[in-house]
C-alpha cells in the first residue's frame, strides 16, 4: 500500500506542476483574443490587414489545449462538476468506494474508449500533415495529438485516485476524505492529507 500511495503522490506532484504551466496558457489565450479583437477593429479603419486566420486558430488551439490538458488537473483539484445526491452524507470509506468504483467502471473505460477512437484520426492527421483549410491557418496534426495525451493524463490521475481511494478503504489513509468542510474538497489531496 505505501508503494501505491507513493505512486499517487508522484502523479499528483506531476499534475500540480503541469497545472501551473496550464494557468499561463489561459493568460496567453486572453492576450491572443484581445489582440485579435484589436486587429479586426484596426483593419476596419486602417486597412492594414493585421488580422489573420492564424491568430483566430491560435486562440482556438490555446482554448483546446487548456480544456483538454486541464481535465486531469481539474480532477486532481476536485474542481470538476459533481451532482451530489447522496455523496455528502457518506462516510470517508463510502466516499472512497464511490471514487474507486467510478474510476474503475466509468472513467477508465471512457478514457480507453476515447483513446481507441481518437488514435486513427491522429495517425491519419500526421500521415497527411493535415493543415487548416483556411488561408493562413495553422497545421491541425499537432492539436489532434493533444487528444490522446489529454486522456492519458486522465488515466494517470485515475490511477492516483484509485490508489488513494483504496488506501482509505483499507484503512491506510482514513483522513483522506474526512473534514471536507475545512478544505472545501471531497477529493483526496496530494501528499496524503485532506
Amino acid at each position: 500500500m505505501p508503494l501505491l500511495l507513493r505512486i499517487a503522490d508522484g502523479i499528483d506532484r506531476f499534475q500540480e506542476r503541469f497545472g501551473r504551466v496550464l494557468v499561463w496558457l489561459s493568460v496567453l489565450m486572453v492576450l491572443v483574443g484581445a489582440l485579435n479583437a484589436v486587429a479586426r477593429y484596426t483593419d476596419r479603419f486602417t486597412g492594414f490587414g493585421l488580422s489573420s486566420n492564424m491568430w483566430l486558430e491560435l486562440q482556438w488551439y490555446l482554448f483546446s489545449l487548456l480544456f483538454l490538458l486541464g481535465a486531469a488537473w481539474t480532477l486532481k483539484e476536485d474542481a470538476h462538476v459533481r451532482v451530489d445526491v447522496f455523496y455528502g452524507r457518506l462516510s470517508a470509506r463510502g466516499k472512497a468506494w464511490v471514487y474507486m468504483l467510478g474510476t474503475v467502471f466509468l472513467m477508465l473505460p471512457f478514457c480507453g474508449l476515447m483513446l481507441w477512437s481518437a488514435w486513427p484520426a491522429v495517425v491519419n492527421s500526421w500521415a497527411v500533415l493535415e493543415a487548416s483549410p483556411d488561408p493562413g491557418g495553422l497545421p491541425r496534426y499537432p492539436i489532434k495529438t493533444v487528444i490522446p495525451v489529454a486522456f492519458l493524463l486522465l488515466v494517470l490521475q485515475g490511477v492516483s485516485l484509485f490508489a488513494r481511494s483504496l488506501g482509505v478503504i483499507l484503512g491506510a489513509n482514513v483522513d483522506e476524505f474526512e473534514d471536507e468542510s475545512a478544505h472545501g474538497s471531497a477529493h483526496p489531496t496530494p501528499g496524503g492529507g485532506a
